[in-house]
């Protein structure tokens, strides 16, 4: 494939996005460029999706999604040397995220989803590292002899834990962030509710009002309902106080106001909201698991297409929490997004023209490792029929991982590369051969039903 020329797709971008004045904020995630526009009007949308190097371009929640692929931190670099271009994740005129939020009102679980999958996509590169280690532990003392009462293990088992305990400091951050509020304000929120008096704690109360005790490390609502109500009361006082007083009062009464009012209140809501959410799904899966795992391997595909995908990690975290592995949505994306893989290769054989089948050929190979976006929206939604083929790829393979009880033990991206989260705990190998098979065979059959519809398509072609 080709070598990119990233400063001339930077320049593309900037001209279909009317200049550099019209860009207010530049940012990436794991394969989008992340664009946040003064006047969306301004910008040519045809033109966009046709810039080479671009596989499509998605506008969501007020910003504009440049689908790039892996390679997308090398194109940010290239943003982050043009003067006058803010790389920094703030908005320095909110007027379009408020024009945003009122022309998404009445269509409130499009804008919950959005805002969930957005404050965990920046914390997706924490989540895989620290989850990857739990599977690294696993190999060492099961197959390496180490110890686990040695100081490597020690020191390992800390990088795996301290992910997930303090995983609310890292999701009030992002959500904070998100709400263009201050970001350290929203970590701090998490400390505070983290804090060894704090968590988990009984028989607190705030004047005389009692506190319920929370495991606030187990729950991710609790923070982002508590960050929620944060930025409300720090955008209310940075309105109201005097210029003069800002830097000292906004931040104390901003915190002298949030913190009771999410431990009393926010927290045992969002900790109630959270046990209801996975008691439902629990009984969901547990009476119809092959039919739950093989609907999430068939539509994740689409979940990825409409940015839904990163919205399911808090049921992960739930299902972590209640039964110690994801037998539902890390397990039957594994099957979905390699069989994405399967589809694009089949589509890459097919292909007739050198710049297409280079296109495809890349998106498979990526999407085997796991990572879908170049080629559900570079090759599933451009020319159909490897959609098909994917979806009952996907689909069959999530039906028979849901039919035999597999499932993964730890975070981690799912796909052929992310093996050692299939390994469990105990020892044994069924698990990781389990989902290998169904692995390979959701690649084999959505690369054959790609084939045989795409023979034919291009067959009605001609």
């Amino acid at each position: 494939m080709a070598k990119k020329d990233y400063k001339a797709i930077a320049e593309s971008i900037i001209k279909v996005c009317g200049g550099v004045p019209n860009i207010s904020n530049v940012s990436h995630c794991m394969t989008r460029l992340r664009l946040q526009l003064r006047d969306g009007s301004k910008l040519d949308e045809n033109a966009a999706k046709s810039v080479k190097g671009v596989l499509n371009l998605i506008k969501q929640n007020g910003e504009y999604q440049f689908v790039i692929g892996q390679d997308v931190p090398s194109l940010y670099e290239e943003f982050q040397k043009i003067d006058g271009i803010k790389t920094s994740g703030e908005v320095a005129d909110d007027a379009a995220l408020k024009e945003d939020m009122a022309a998404s009102k009445g269509n409130f679980l499009n804008t919950a989803m959005s805002f969930i999958g957005g404050v965990f996509s920046p914390v997706i590169p924490v989540l895989v590292a620290g989850g990857l280690t739990g599977a690294v532990l696993t190999l060492l003392t099961s197959f390496f002899g180490v110890s686990t009462d040695s100081g490597t293990y020690t020191v390992l088992y800390a990088l795996n834990q301290a992910t997930f305990y303090f995983l609310p400091v890292f999701i009030g951050f992002s959500a904070a962030t998100r709400l263009k509020s201050n970001g350290y304000l929203g970590a701090f929120l998490a400390c505070i509710m983290l804090y060894s008096t704090i968590n988990g704690q009984e028989g607190l109360s705030f004047f005389g009002i009692p506190i319920q005790a929370i495991g606030y490390n187990a729950n991710i609502f609790p923070i982002i309902l508590g960050v929620l109500f944060m930025s409300f009361v720090y955008k209310w006082l940075q309105k109201v106080m005097p210029v003069y007083m800002r830097t000292i009062f906004v931040p104390l009464c901003t915190m002298l106001i949030t913190v009771p009012v999410t431990l009393i209140v926010l927290g045992p809501i969002g900790n109630t909201v959270g046990t209801w959410l996975a008691n439902g799904v629990l009984a969901i899966y547990r009476a119809f698991p092959a039919l739950a795992v093989g609907i999430i391997g068939a539509l994740t595909c689409w979940m990825v297409f409409f940015g839904m995908n990163n919205a399911t990690y808090p049921i992960v975290f739930l299902l972590l929490a209640e039964v110690g592995s994801d037998p539902l949505i890390c397990t039957g994306m594994a099957p979905a997004n390699v069989a994405v893989g399967g589809a694009c290769l089949a589509a890459a054989v097919l292909a007739k023209n050198a710049e297409e089948k280079s296109v495809a050929a890349g998106a498979g190979v990526t999407a085997l490792c796991g990572i879908t976006e170049p080629g559900v929206y570079g090759v599933l939604f451009v020319k159909r029929y490897p959609l098909i083929g994917a979806m009952i790829g996907g689909g069959l393979g999530g039906f028979i991982a849901g039919l035999f009880g597999l499932t993964q033990f730890v975070i981690s991206t799912p796909g052929f590369i992310s093996f050692p989260a299939y390994i469990n705990p105990d020892g044994t190998s069924g698990n990781l051969i389990g989902m290998l098979l169904v692995m390979i065979l959701a690649v084999a059959v959505a690369f054959a039903v790609t084939f045989v519809l795409g023979k034919r398509f291009e067959a009605k072609k001609a």
